[in-house]
């Protein structure tokens, strides 16, 4: 069985308000997309791994390869006008249909190894395998322009990675973009597949605001 990475690090961060994008910004003295990638690195599967960067930034991040030493195989690819057309980039270079294939943030950083590896089990046994937590707040749907409560014990925040077989990723990802594909799972369940959630972690923080880079930072020295 081969084992496939998808790193999505395409985005340019606007919300953290900084020139770096939110990927390379440094967090324990590396930047962040150099944890993600060190997690899958490490993890019992040994994926091949594939980070989707936007073209302009291949240079950059190849230079802060050669500052860190940073040495861990990867092959990059360039992104698309959304996440959707930069993971189906990633997909493109994988040729096999009975490979495992795992999509995650660049921006998630703490995902531990343990994760990972039952990712990939799961997806191997059920046909795929989706992180996710439990809500821990009171949740409310706005709708027709009333609030309604709904039940918190059903509610689960996805996380990544978001693992499948790999024929089922690439038929999914054959079908024509729509704005309601907020991420793979969304797209996978279009084709009329049942979605199975696995449990992440709730320190498995993407990051998206400055602050969290300052979370990040106290959660890994612990």
């Amino acid at each position: 069985m081969k084992y496939y990475a998808i790193i999505v690090a395409a985005g340019s961060g606007s919300r953290m308000h900084s020139v770096v994008p939110k990927q390379f910004l440094l967090l324990n003295g590396i930047p962040v997309l150099m944890h993600t990638i060190n997690a899958f690195h490490n993890c019992q599967a040994q994926p091949r791994i594939i980070v989707v960067l936007s073209p302009d930034s291949h240079d950059y991040w190849n230079e802060l390869c050669a500052e860190h030493n940073f040495n861990v195989p990867h092959q990059l690819v360039s992104g698309g006008e959304t996440r959707f057309h930069s993971v189906k980039n990633g997909i493109s270079l994988i040729e096999e249909d009975d490979a495992i294939i795992a999509v995650h943030d660049a921006v998630r950083p703490l995902i531990t190894k343990e994760i990972i590896d039952e990712s990939y089990e799961c997806a191997i046994q059920y046909g795929n395998a989706i992180v996710a937590i439990k809500s821990r707040d009171s949740v409310r749907q706005i709708k027709n322009n009333r609030s309604i409560s709904l039940i918190r014990d059903e509610i689960y925040l996805i996380q990544t990675p978001q693992t499948f077989q790999a024929a089922q990723l690439k038929k999914a990802y054959q079908q024509p973009y729509v704005a309601g594909f907020t991420d793979d799972a969304s797209v996978v369940e279009q084709t009329g597949v049942n979605i199975n959630l696995i449990s992440g972690s709730y320190q498995n923080i993407k990051i998206t605001f400055p602050e969290d880079i300052a979370i990040a930072e106290f959660l890994l020295k612990q």
